[in-house]
């Protein structure tokens, strides 16, 4: 079925005219998911508009810290030390993105990080859209287990070679990507694509000074601000979570107090599932998400009255991983 539609597909007359021109396949690997983490390793393939290699490029990065989780991406503090900081390499990173569509598997992620870099370069990567293989998988309706790329590679019979290297990674989300692109072509679907904007504003953290505990006593976390405006959720509210079942479409989540991932990373997150992210609680919130369901903030006060189910950070991952689709 699916060489069929890629046949219909490569046809001149059978190509959607709205389809982007260009797309670039990145993956990044870094010293973790918090937003004063950096980038270790970067990879890029870049591809025509029907999805084509046309060539790759790929570079060790200098965090300038610990490389953090050695175990899952194998890059330790002596291999990264002689690799160029990220402000050597930003020119040619960017000569790779510009004027394509950013693709990456779970892209905002790699979108925020790689913002994040540039904004300490003091400088814009030349991105403009982003699309996301966890999301064209689930506008195809693929038949996976799951939506680790692992599992999307398995489905279109590509080897895995070296999980976690931004190489290999890279390499295997292009050759995945590109029949997932024909047959989305093919049956005339509409890519998922999102906006990217580079941030306006970025300051790292200052070191916590001797015996000051990190977020507290003044300590101020980086902050960055995104100029754009969260997009309205298509899809009607289908009422609250209930424990057990799946988060659904059109669902509205509030976040309250800290959160080990970056709160505007699963706030994107969510939105691309098609949750509704609400500023505020109400009685028609459906979810509440807080690492510290015992404070005394005014959502979790709310939330209590209201009787909204809550749920920690990694609960909400996990659920995020399979939101059902809203009711056709």
């Amino acid at each position: 079925m699916l060489e069929d539609r890629t046949t219909a597909a490569s046809s001149a007359t059978a190509w959607p005219a709205a389809y982007p021109q260009g797309y670039a396949v990145v993956d990044v690997e870094t010293t973790g998911l918090a937003r004063d983490d950096r980038i270790i390793s970067a990879a890029v393939y870049r591809l025509d508009a029907r999805g084509e290699v046309e060539d790759h490029w790929y570079t060790l990065v200098n965090p300038e810290r610990d490389p953090g989780p050695v175990w899952i991406h194998g890059l330790t503090s002596e291999v990264l030390e002689g690799a160029p900081l990220f402000r050597d390499i930003a020119g040619e990173f960017a000569a790779r993105l510009d004027g394509r569509v950013l693709v990456a598997h779970n892209a905002v992620f790699d979108w925020q990080m790689i913002a994040r870099e540039y904004a300490r370069a003091k400088s814009e990567a030349p991105v403009r859209q982003r699309l996301c293989t966890i999301a064209l998988s689930k506008e195809l309706g693929l038949p996976l287990p799951n939506h680790k790329l692992e599992s999307l590679a398995a489905h279109f019979g590509v080897v895995q070679q070296r999980a976690h290297h931004a190489l290999d990674d890279a390499r295997v989300l292009a050759e995945a990507f590109r029949p997932s692109l024909l047959a989305a072509a093919a049956g005339g679907v509409r890519l998922p694509l999102h906006e990217c904007r580079p941030l306006t504003e970025w300051s790292d953290r200052p070191a916590p000074r001797i015996g000051q505990q990190a977020g507290y006593g003044g300590y101020r976390p980086n902050t960055w601000r995104p100029s754009r405006k969260r997009p309205v959720c298509p899809y009607p509210n289908p009422g609250r979570y209930e424990e057990g079942k799946r988060l659904k479409q059109g669902m509205r989540v509030a976040f309250s107090g800290d959160t080990s991932v970056e709160r505007e990373l699963l706030e994107d997150r969510a939105t691309e599932a098609g949750l509704h992210v609400a500023t505020s609680l109400s009685r028609l919130t459906s979810l509440l998400v807080t690492n510290d369901p015992d404070s005394g903030t005014s959502k979790v006060v709310k939330a209590r009255q209201y009787g909204t189910p809550v749920v920690d950070e990694a609960a909400f991952g996990q659920l995020l991983a399979d939101v059902e689709p809203a009711d056709g």
